[in-house]
């Protein structure tokens, strides 16, 4: 059996849940393009890079623009987004995940972020858990999506850990795929039927114990 060395940790739906933020900042630019965006049209955009969710809600609304224009949309809607993020607090880190990261310490783990999101360094300050975390990879050092693995291999060499001894921690398929193509073990937070995939699959962190880790 490996032995597991590090824990490496997707941000949102795993550590907290900023998908709201995402959502009401599509929605609002949706409504000033004269259409509207469901929830069910907002799961097809998690996990999804900025770019490609704009591309998803234009072909929604049945709307077409240039490439310089669909710039200025994403940014407007990043700014949007990140108002609403800048006024997180730890009320909103997910239940059982301070706990967890502290047991990942206390066993002598390693634990690093593996997050798309440009922003996740704002979030991680405003939500006061910066200092759980010994190497933060996050959209500004990646250029990669999930599935490639790049985030994740990344944040096992920030930690000096080889990816076989490293386990990552995803609510989405693509995270997961993206674990497992590079070589590492995927615990799925969320629902087993969805993340079919995953070694271990709890529905967060708050069910998640070092004993479990031990298992994998």
């Amino acid at each position: 059996m490996t032995t597991i060395k590090a824990c490496i940790f997707d941000l949102d739906g795993v550590i907290v849940d900023t998908a709201v933020y995402h959502y009401k900042a599509w929605k609002r630019l949706a409504n000033e393009l004269g259409f509207d965006i469901t929830e069910a049209q907002n799961e097809n955009l998690k996990g999804v890079s900025r770019m490609a969710s704009l591309d998803l809600i234009l072909g929604w609304g049945g709307v077409t623009k240039t490439e310089a224009e669909k710039e200025q949309l994403a940014d407007q809607k990043n700014t949007w987004y990140v108002d609403m993020i800048n006024k997180m607090t730890p009320d909103e880190i997910l239940p059982g995940a301070t706990e967890f990261l502290q047991a990942c310490l206390d066993a002598g783990l390693k634990t690093a972020l593996g997050s798309a999101s440009k922003n996740a360094g704002i979030i991680l300050e405003k939500t006061g858990i910066t200092h759980f975390f010994n190497a933060i990879i996050d959209g500004n050092k990646v250029s990669k999506p999930k599935p490639d693995p790049e985030v994740f291999l990344k944040g096992a060499e920030e930690l000096s850990i080889p990816a076989e001894n490293c386990v990552v921690f995803e609510d989405a398929i693509a995270g997961v795929e993206a674990a497992h193509n590079g070589g590492m073990k995927a615990v799925g937070i969320g629902s087993p039927q969805v993340l079919t995939e995953a070694d271990l699959v709890v529905s967060g962190l708050d069910k998640m114990t070092i004993e479990k880790l031990k298992t994998l």
